[in-house]
């Protein structure tokens, strides 16, 4: 199938999936209000196949020191798909799947399948990596980016209690540190070990509720226009300090679920 805009509806929500872009949700419209900051780098990317930053764009794959093009200098940032081109699989009314063949810059043969679902009050974005060839490490994870205000009403608040937060180097990765939650303003990964539990509230609009089953979620609040609560399968740098295997056995997957109710 072709890689075509998506149009998703379900009750008075609309989502935009863009299979050509990066394989990202540019749009999701509730009662005609957007909730995500609209242009080219922005809506909502998967990040895969790893999350954050990579130090120096260098990782250890087996006994091979890989080395990423360096996107953002001094690092590799957010994986290799979010400017590539998505192939759309299938579609619904309600749903959309996507796949992707991972290829260079990455070095090993993989499918990574997303299936963006919408219901009239949730968008669930499932992701997984598979391969039928050699094992890999890997991450996966989303970045969306919400609209700091809805309409020119008052700005989101970020609801969540992590257990920790990583401690964050002068070059934005984790030392390896966890340290007592501090407040914002954020570029931070936070450890919950139950679950991502987010909670988004323009005041007097809209309450949106991010969950997933991973523990890890990065916040970043320093624009004036967005902020974003990412979940993902590991911390930044997550794949030389907490490698995980996709093997023809075992792939990687998960999910999120964001969850809405007026205000």
């Amino acid at each position: 199938m072709s890689d075509e805009d998506i149009v998703l509806t379900a009750g008075d929500a609309e989502v935009v999936v863009r299979p050509g872009k990066g394989g990202r949700v540019a749009g999701l419209k509730v009662g005609g209000t957007e909730l995500l900051r609209q242009g080219e780098r922005f809506g909502c990317f998967p990040m895969v196949p790893w999350c954050g930053r990579i130090r120096d764009g260098r990782f250890l794959d087996g006994g091979v020191v890989r080395q990423m093009p360096l996107n953002s200098p001094p690092h590799a940032i957010h994986g290799t798909t979010r400017d590539g081109a998505w192939r759309t699989a299938r579609v619904s009314a309600d749903e959309a799947v996507l796949t992707y063949e991972l290829t260079d810059p990455w070095p090993h043969h993989g499918r990574v399948t997303q299936i963006v679902s919408l219901g009239e009050d949730s968008l669930t974005l499932t992701m997984a990596v598979e391969t039928y060839e050699d094992s890999f490490p890997a991450q996966i994870g989303w970045h969306p980016w919400f609209n700091r205000t809805l309409g020119g009403g008052e700005g989101v608040r970020i609801d969540f209690t992590p257990a920790w937060q990583e401690e964050r180097g002068e070059d934005h990765l984790p030392t390896g540190n966890r340290i007592d939650p501090r407040p914002g303003p954020w570029d931070d990964c936070f450890g919950m070990p139950d679950g991502v539990d987010v909670t988004l509230t323009w005041p007097g609009q809209l309450e949106l509720k991010l969950t997933s089953r991973e523990q890890w979620a990065v916040v970043y609040d320093e624009q004036d226009a967005a902020v974003c609560v990412e979940p993902q399968t590991g911390p930044p740098n997550g794949l030389n300090t907490m490698p995980r295997l996709v093997t023809p056995l075992d792939p990687l997957e998960t999910s999120t679920t964001w969850s809405w109710r007026r205000l």
